[in-house]
């Protein structure tokens, strides 16, 4: 009985990825519909269900494991800030206006998931796929990729460090990834929505 109780409780504690996704959905929607939406708002909801540090690491591939955790960490961080300036700028600058989700099917292999789904704004229909992870069985479901008309953010990144690690190495990369996030972060948010 007890042991039922606490599997449940740890059932609505870490939502299965579709849940997971819809949740993610309704809560930015929510700050992107508020009178005052704001970078830093919609970043605090994002980072409640995406990982940045497993996208980062996953964009980096092979490159990762030879990477200090000092340097890890660094990257991690550059990438976070980079992805928040960019991706809620973004969104706040272009709100969600008319944009309906419809929610397909949720696909579950081991510690691996994705969700499918489709954007329609108005006559356009836009599928996104939502890749998600748990490092354990027990653990919270996270998102590390979003994979646009079959463009992933993960790979597209990953190709773009590859040329760029070879050209430049580590520190390079890390310096330009830097002065594009300070680029982003200096420019004025206007609010579309």
């Amino acid at each position: 009985m007890v042991l039922g109780i606490l599997a449940a409780v740890a059932l609505a504690a870490n939502p299965a990825p579709l849940a997971l996704v819809k949740s993610a959905d309704a809560e930015v929607n929510a700050v992107l519909k508020a009178p005052e939406p704001t970078v830093e708002k919609l970043a605090a909801k994002a980072e409640s269900f995406v990982d940045f540090a497993e996208l980062a690491k996953r964009a980096m591939g092979k490159n990762w494991e030879p990477l200090s955790p000092k340097q890890r960490q660094d990257f991690s961080d550059t990438m976070k800030a980079l992805l928040r300036a960019n991706y809620a700028q973004k969104a706040i600058k272009e709100g969600r206006g008319e944009a309906k989700i419809e929610y397909g099917e949720e696909k579950v292999t081991g510690d691996e998931a994705t969700v499918a789904t489709t954007l329609v704004v108005k006559e356009d229909r836009f599928t996104v796929l939502y890749k998600l992870f748990r490092p354990t069985a027990k653990a919270a479901w996270r998102v590390y990729d979003v994979v646009t008309d079959d463009v992933s953010l993960v790979s597209t990144y990953a190709d773009q460090f590859r040329t760029q690690m070879a050209k430049k190495g580590f520190d390079g990369l890390l310096a330009s990834l830097k002065a594009k996030k300070d680029q982003l972060e200096k420019a004025p948010v206007a609010n579309g929505g």
